[in-house]
């Protein structure tokens, strides 16, 4: 999978691909509607990758200081963009 249409398209099926990385099995879910899965797959990383996608998480959830230490982690910083076209970045940057 290498587009974001792609990527897009396998959220009709059941479970993600294996070959994608934490990062986007992590988006894949969170596609899918599930968060707590998604959250459960960057939830115990401590890389910046991870830690970038965890930050998306939690400012999805409405958390915006445990967003914002996430964000601070993966050397990010919070955008000021839709969530939707935060998760659309994240999954270009990770393809």
């Amino acid at each position: 999978m290498n587009t974001l249409s792609e990527f897009k398209s396998s959220l009709n099926l059941n479970q993600p691909g294996p070959d994608l990385s934490v990062q986007l099995k992590s988006l894949w879910y969170d596609g899918k509607g599930d968060w707590h899965l998604a959250h459960a797959q960057v939830d115990q990383l401590n890389d910046k990758a991870s830690a970038w996608v965890h930050a998306y998480l939690h400012r999805k959830e409405g958390d915006t200081w445990n967003a914002d230490y996430w964000y601070n982690r993966a050397g990010q910083t919070r955008p000021n963009v839709s969530l939707s076209e935060e998760w659309e970045q994240l999954v270009q940057h990770f393809l």
